[in-house]
This record gives C-alpha cells, structure tokens and sequence, in this order.
C-alpha cells in the first residue's frame, strides 16, 4: 500500500496543496478527480518526483521513503504517463529504444546488444496484449500507440504504482476499450493505477476508489459504488451544476462564412459548410474522421488544393494563418500546449499578443495599456492565475485553454474556430467555456464547434456536419437528431445509402 500523508506544497504566491492525504492499495484502481486547479496533478508530480520541496511524508508498504525527483520514484516503482505523451518519447527513435531507454543510458559496454534489447522491448508489448512493431519508429505511432510505449516502459521498470493521467483525452471509443482492458490486466498483475481524468463516466466504468481534490485539499475518498456521477460533481465543485451545457438562444443572422468544394492537406475531401451570425454549428465526428485537419485548413494551416473559403461575400481563401487572422477568423487548436499558447510566457503576453499591434506606437510598447487590458480580460474569462505576470505553463490545464480562448476575445474576429475545446477540461471549467462561446453568439459571432463528445455537440450547437474520412457525411438539426444518429454518420453509415 501507498500512503502520502500532510502533503503540502507552496509556490511563489499560491499553496497548491494543503496537509493532503491519498492512499492507494496494492491491484488497485482509483481516480483523482477535482476541479483544474484543484492539485491533482500536483499531487501526483511530488509522487513521481518532479516536484521537490514538500512537506509530507510518503510510506510505501509502511516504510517511509525519500522521492525528491524522477529516480527515487522510479526505484520505488512509482512510474507517471503524461498528458502530453511526446514530452517522454523520442521521436526519431524506434518503439523498443525508447522502452528500453534507461537500460541502454544504464548500459557500460562499448558495443550495444541491439537484438536482446529488441527481444526485451517486444515481450513488454506483448505482455500488455499488443501488436507494435519495436523497429518502427515513434514519431509514426498513433497518440494511443505512444501510451502503450511508455506504459510497456513501465512494465519493464517493474512499476508497482502506474498514474496515468487524462490518459483518454486524445483517444477514440475504440482505443479508450483497449486502455481499458489493458488497466484491467495491469491490476489483476497486482500492479495499482491511479488515474487521472475529467471524463466522469469513464471513471466510473474503470474505477474501484475516487478521491476528490478541492483547491489543494481532500474532500474525501469515496468507493465508486458509494457515489453518483452527480455527487462526484458537486464535491468537485463545492455546488451542484445547474446547467451542464448553458445554451443561448440567438436569432441566426446573415452568412458570415461559406465553404465551397474545399479539399487539401490531411485528406479534406470536397467540403461544403455554412455558418451564419449568431450560429453555433458543430463539427462532430470521430477521432481521425478529419474535424482537426478541416479547422487547421480554415485557419490557413495547410494547402488548399481545390475549393474557396468565402467570409461575408468576399473571397479570403486563406494561405497561412496570419491571412486567416487579418480575414475575421479565429482558431482555438487541440493541442492547446503546443499550438495554441506559449507556454513559457507570461499570461498577459499570451492574451495581447494576437491584438499587440494595437498596442503599440512605431517600436514602443503601452506597457500599461497592456497591462490594463489583461487584466481585464483575465477578470472577463475567469482566468484563476496569481497575476497577469505567472507563466502559463504554472496554470492548471483548464486556465491554460482560458488563456487560448481569451486572447481571441480582444481581436475583431467573426468567426470562432473551437477545435476539442474542453479536452481535459473539468466539468466546472467546461460550463465556463460554454459560457463564454454564449456570449460570442451574443454579440452575432459565427462559431465552429468541433468535438467528438457527441453530448457537447447536442447541448451547444444549432446545426451539425458530422465528418467521416475527410468529407462531409451528413448536415442535421442538433435538436432533431440523436447521439446515436450521430454515430451512426460518423462511422460512415449511409455512404451508399445503407
């Protein structure tokens, strides 16, 4: 058994966790869930050893043990899966070097025993019930591939304590079963899973124990069965939900943009759509169906080899992104970490910088301009930061996409491109984001609302393109369809007018 007892960890100006206690027993699958913000990431970045300076105590099997960073975690057999999977993974190396990584970093001889170290790569991945070739490289595994990677690397550590965390966000229904079932054949090894999600149902189908996190303390650890998905939420939150998706109701104005014939890069096939002023239309489709590929090609990501992209009568098909800003149109990306916000800056800079222009007198900045203005905007989109300074890279998840979603807030854009806008988003944040696309639709915005949670698509938008295999599939009214409807377009039902 795991035990973390009176964790408490401080950062200039925020006490991210408060005299916490979580425990986690031997087979054991159990969720930590809480608000962004709430410190379970936190949390679970002392346990892996990132986080240093604690205080606390961690007892493993009632011995007391020292984890001051990654290497004390690992010879105690606390390995963590990130989010952002690439950030453990090298790209130009093959599947079994980068399971086997540590042991070749380990390893003393001048010639290295590339097929023992292939043979031991390959009975990890098979052990797990997988089929990946350990000569092919990672940078062309899918997201879903790279986490069997490093949980096989895991298992070649001999991990006790495996966390994993929001390990189903990029992930199709398809590859969220296969996780599932390896998460089942991992605990019946004796191996414990803590896992982290914002996916409520999921943990619930998964999960033995939840343990509940609210502004860095524990509210308390629940068995699954003891608990609804509704009591889980307003633990969470300290209130019940009221209204999971806030529609607003808006008078569909005039076309703002219209595309004809398009098709380009990432296989967009022929593509027709039309979203009006004041519109909420959604995208929805299934992971790979190209909703990602057609936003980016929007927004001037990519090439575009047939077809026009028209915004209020007038042709401005866009080249590059810079086009697509200058022409009214405004993206919120996937990947939010890696396209959407500079991580390493400040919040202030991250929210002026598409409108910095404006700011700005030859080569002299309004410094307090700037910073008048984001602060305001960080008030507006309820941005929790310790000031407009903090880098973004400190922000929980939740804030991080607050901050993608508010530097647009100040532009002049038209149209709002949302691609998985609440990927890894707790449910408070979610109804915050859902808000803020509201107002949007308020001031007569067009809005672009791409997801494959099918529940979002019916609880926000006015109209719907499902996508399939780059193409439209099939254009409905969000109040007259079903989530099964839905499905049924998005795995290419009715193609040949099945």
């Amino acid at each position: 058994m795991l035990k973390m007892k009176g964790i408490t960890k401080t950062f200039p100006g925020v006490k991210a966790l408060e005299n916490v206690d979580f425990e986690v027993g031997s087979g054991e699958v159990h969720a930590l869930i809480g608000a962004n913000g709430a410190g379970k990431s936190t949390l679970m970045k002392v346990l892996a050893g990132a986080y240093g300076g604690y205080e606390g105590d961690i007892f493993i099997n009632n011995r007391k043990v020292t984890i001051n960073n990654p290497i004390d975690a690992k010879h105690n057999g606390i390995v963590i899966v990130y989010q952002e999977v690439d950030t453990a993974l090298v790209p130009h190396l093959t599947v079994a070097e980068n399971i086997m990584m540590d042991y070749i970093i380990q390893q003393k001889n001048v010639f290295m025993n590339w097929k023992k170290i292939r043979r031991f790569a390959k009975q990890e991945i098979e052990a797990l019930g997988l089929d990946i070739n350990v000569n092919r490289l990672v940078s062309g595994l899918s997201l879903s591939e790279k986490q069997m990677v490093l949980i096989g690397r895991a298992f070649f550590h001999k991990a006790k304590y495996l966390i994993l965390d929001e390990p189903t966000a990029p992930l199709s229904v398809e590859e969220t079963e296969k996780l599932f079932e390896i998460v089942r054949k991992i605990k019946n090894e004796g191996i414990s899973v803590i896992f982290i999600s914002h996916r409520l149902d999921e943990i619930f189908k998964i999960c033995e124990k939840i343990t509940v996190l609210k502004d860095g303390k524990n509210v308390g650890t629940f068995n699954t069965e003891d608990l609804t998905i509704d009591q889980a939420v307003e633990k969470m939150l300290g209130r019940k939900l009221e209204n999971t998706y806030p529609k607003v109701e808006a008078v569909a104005g005039d076309t703002l943009l219209e595309v004809r014939d398009l098709s380009g890069t990432g296989g967009v096939k022929n593509v027709n759509i039309k979203v009006k002023a004041g519109e909420i239309i959604g995208l929805a489709g299934l992971v790979g169906g190209g909703k990602t590929e057609l936003c980016k090609l929007l927004f001037g990501e990519g090439k575009i080899t047939d077809g026009k992209i028209i915004l209020e009568g007038k042709n401005t098909t866009p080249k590059t992104p810079t086009d697509a800003v200058k022409n009214g149109l405004a993206l919120v990306p996937e990947e939010r970490r890696k396209e959407g916000i500079f991580v390493n800056e400040t919040v202030e800079t991250n929210i002026t910088l598409p409108t910095l222009k404006s700011y700005c007198r030859g080569i002299f900045m309004n410094k307090g301009k700037i910073k008048k203005v984001s602060c305001e905007n960080i008030k507006k989109v309820g941005i929790k930061t310790p000031g407009e300074k903090e880098l973004v890279r400190n922000l929980s998840g939740g804030n991080q996409q607050k901050v993608a979603i508010g530097k647009w807030l100040l532009s002049v854009a038209k149209v709002f491109i949302f691609d998985e806008a609440t990927k890894g988003v707790d449910v408070g944040s979610k109804a915050e984001i859902y808000e803020l696309i509201g107002g949007l639709v308020k001031q007569g915005k067009g809005v672009i609302y791409a997801s494959c949670e099918f529940s979002e698509i019916l609880g926000l938008t006015d109209r719907v393109y499902v996508m399939y295999n780059g193409t439209i599939a099939k254009e409905l009214i969000t109040k007259e369809t079903t989530e099964e409807e839905l499905l049924y377009y998005s795995a290419g039902g009715g193609l040949n007018g099945e």
